[in-house]
């Protein structure tokens, strides 16, 4: 393993994996928790039409992925609370028109637009060190919001209707979680791509949970996972020359379905 450390390509892989998995971890804890993987989903695809504005624009992708993701988390979280438009469907329009703008802007973009198939499948072996530097800047924002708010978060995670009992500005605090689960998706775009985010958001975190009886653990146990799945998938996909977001999928994937075969052996045999 440590050969392939000797390219620099290789070490920005190693340390976006790394990075990328802090705020996995976090963020996906709650999703998982919260059980709003398809919201997650949603965010991401919306993401399109910022990769389609950076693009456009000549700036760097992740810059653009920033504001629509942001968009995406808000305007959802306000359509199902506020207008009393339907989850789903609230999902689906804005699904819908980030992917549609996206591909308008890369059409009118001039010339060819170069690693697209990167931003939608991952490319974890393309990441810049501007890119490792803006991963940072954002584990550092998340990190900081989830210590300052953690025992909102807790409350309305597990009881939003006591919460907002007790005086607790919930929609605030969902619109903030929304937002919080879009700047990870700006990270988890470069490791795995826009259409795989949701499967490493929520596959660690739902691993974990099996092991956890807190949610700082969860989190804790979510984050190790995460790395060891992207450091794993990272190594097989240069052993084998596979797409890396895909064989880094696959890696948590198997994980998961051999976790969730031991819960159910050991449910038959607590039955027994």
């Amino acid at each position: 393993m440590p050969d392939f450390l000797h390219y620099e390509f290789m070490r920005n892989a190693l340390l976006a994996a790394i990075l990328s998995s802090i705020a996995c971890g976090i963020i996906g804890s709650y999703v998982v928790v919260r059980k709003i993987g398809f919201i997650s989903g949603g965010i991401a695809h919306t993401a399109f039409g910022g990769i389609g504005l950076g693009y456009y624009l000549g700036l760097n992708p992740l810059v653009g992925i920033i504001p629509f993701s942001l968009a995406a988390a808000i305007g959802i979280g306000l359509l199902t609370r506020k207008a009393k438009v339907s989850e789903d469907t609230a999902i689906g329009a804005f699904w819908a028109a980030g992917m549609s703008i996206g591909v308008i802007l890369i059409g009118l973009t001039p010339g060819y637009a170069p690693n697209l198939f990167s931003y939608l499948f991952g490319n974890i072996l393309t990441v810049p060190t501007s890119d490792l530097w803006l991963i940072t800047l954002l584990d550092l924002l998340i990190g900081l919001m989830v210590f300052a708010l953690n025992k909102e978060f807790l409350a309305v995670s597990f009881d939003e209707e006591h919460a907002r009992i007790s005086g607790l500005k919930t929609l605030a605090l969902d619109l903030l979680m929304l937002c919080l689960i879009a700047l990870t998706v700006v990270i988890m775009v470069r490791v795995v791509g826009i259409v795989m985010v949701i499967a490493l958001l929520t596959i660690p975190a739902a691993v974990a949970r099996s092991y956890s009886s807190s949610l700082p653990r969860m989190m804790a146990i979510a984050a190790l996972l995460s790395i060891v799945f992207s450091i794993a998938g990272l190594w097989l996909s240069w052993v084998f020359d596979l797409a890396s977001g895909a064989t880094i999928i696959l890696a948590a994937s198997v994980v998961f379905l051999l976790n969730a075969f031991l819960n159910l052996r050991n449910a038959r045999q607590a039955a027994c």
